[in-house]
């Protein structure tokens, strides 16, 4: 068992580099497994969740090599031979705690000749994968979700999976990707229509991989846009290998930006963050919240195969202006949903009401976030309640430390964490090893930028 212990801190100072995006990781070694040739991907993130990944890919036959350097942090070197190289598991292939393994691994498995079963621990088992199971079975998958929660996965027994036009109740960037990853081996093509944009990092990656057809090709082989994606596979000759620098995980890069606005004599620097459109909602809400280009700036804007990389500057709030309270709904949940538990905090410290509104996908992540961020908060002297599709803050208010469980997510444990540092006393959480699946060096970061945490493992 793993104990966080935090306490009130004085300003955070430094320049420090978040870990490489998890989204990007997972999708980046899957890519890569399907590729002709040899790939390479630096600053992988190395978080449970994507080794989790790494370990089935690894399982399916594909040849990886990893190097793990101070500057560069976990390079993977990816041996593919083609989408039709993967060869069948000897043994069900463990996701352990990650929803984007078995997700996107359910899509890539449907196509297969060959059987194979998906686990993982007991609280991915609980979480729904009916989302994705029924329109792969709609395009003729043959998918069984057993009573523990492990799905097995039949062989396509020469059969291939059918090209469909799918229109997406919800913006999903894991199902886009199971469908796409199960529409490179169909037979036709893929249309795939979303209510609103959603993550697309594996269709930028596709677009930059895919070889089409020379004199062959009737029509593109790939396209998107934020509402509709069309993927042709007769078009397509191979996948490219990647040769790629994985960019810092905006969804990291939060939670110290965040313990820098509230501390005010802060300044810090976040090199090297992904700011791709699509995964900064929870940066827009805190301008929405009156955060200034004075507080939060980016600088030195570059582009790393097509995701938009910034420096992240942060400035903590002298008083001069106050953070007051928004609403959250709409386009901007989907564009945001991981940055829920730290919105919360950032609202008790906020004037006026904060409400968020269309967020019950956080019932269903790796646990209920809606309940466990106002159970947590609520410990710590917030005026924060539940509703059924989201919360509502009053604030601004003061926080007093105490010891809160993290109910085993990680994204919980880091946002309170950051309650804990303006937090009157010690704040303990528990339990905190879980934040390795996301973010294995946060506490050290911390320390180095000036937090006062530490964590604690018992034997227990």
């Amino acid at each position: 068992m793993c104990t966080l212990i935090v306490r009130v801190s004085g300003p955070l100072r430094g320049t420090v580099s978040v870990p490489g995006d998890k989204s990007i990781s997972h999708r980046a070694i899957l890519l890569a497994a399907l590729a002709d040739g040899v790939s390479r991907i630096v600053n992988f993130l190395d978080g449970d969740d994507c080794r989790a990944t790494l370990d089935c890919v690894r399982a399916l036959g594909v040849p990886v090599e990893a190097m793990n350097d101070v500057e560069s942090g976990l390079t993977l070197t990816v041996y593919g031979r083609g989408i039709h190289s993967l060869q069948a598991p000897t043994a069900p292939l463990d996701c352990r705690r990650s929803g984007t393994t078995m997700r996107l691994l359910t899509g890539l498995l449907a196509a297969q000749p060959f059987d194979s079963v998906l686990t993982g621990d007991p609280q991915l088992l609980r979480r729904p994968m009916g989302r994705v199971v029924e329109p792969l079975c709609s395009i003729g998958a043959r998918i069984e979700a057993r009573e523990d929660g492990s799905l097995a996965i039949q062989r396509t027994d020469g059969h291939r999976l059918h090209g469909r036009e799918h229109i997406l109740p919800v913006a999903s960037a894991q199902l886009k990707s199971a469908l796409l990853l199960a529409g490179l081996y169909a037979d036709g093509p893929t249309i795939i229509h979303q209510p609103g944009p959603a993550r697309d990092h594996t269709e930028r990656m596709l677009a930059a991989q895919i070889e089409e057809k020379g004199e062959e090709a009737t029509s593109p082989a790939f396209v998107f846009d934020a509402q509709r994606t069309m993927l042709v596979p007769q078009m397509i000759e191979r996948l490219r290998p990647l040769n790629m620098r994985v960019p810092g995980d905006v969804s990291s890069a939060v939670f110290p930006l965040v313990a820098a606005l509230l501390q005010p004599g802060s300044q810090i620097t976040l090199t090297g963050v992904g700011l791709n459109p699509t995964r900064t909602g929870f940066l827009d809400v805190l301008v929405a919240m009156g955060a200034t280009t004075a507080m939060v700036t980016t600088s030195r804007p570059h582009s790393v195969n097509g995701e938009l990389v910034a420096d992240i500057i942060v400035t903590g709030n002298d008083g001069s202006t106050r953070l007051h309270g928004t609403t959250v709904s709409g386009p901007t949940v989907i564009r945001m949903i991981d940055e829920f538990p730290l919105l919360a905090v950032v609202a008790t410290q906020a004037q006026g009401v904060t409400v968020v509104r269309n967020a019950a996908e956080l019932r269903v992540k790796e646990t209920d976030r809606i309940a466990g961020i106002v159970a947590a908060l609520r410990r710590l002297g917030a005026d924060i309640e539940a509703r059924p599709d989201g919360f509502v803050v009053r604030g601004p208010t003061p926080l007093y430390g105490a010891s809160v469980d993290s109910r085993g997510d990680h994204r919980l444990a880091m946002a309170l964490a950051v309650a804990g540092l303006i937090a009157t006393g010690e704040t303990v959480i528990q339990p905190a090893g879980c934040i390795a699946d996301s973010f294995p060096g946060f506490v050290g970061l911390m320390q180095t930028l000036g937090a006062a945490c530490e964590m604690e493992r018992s034997s227990d």
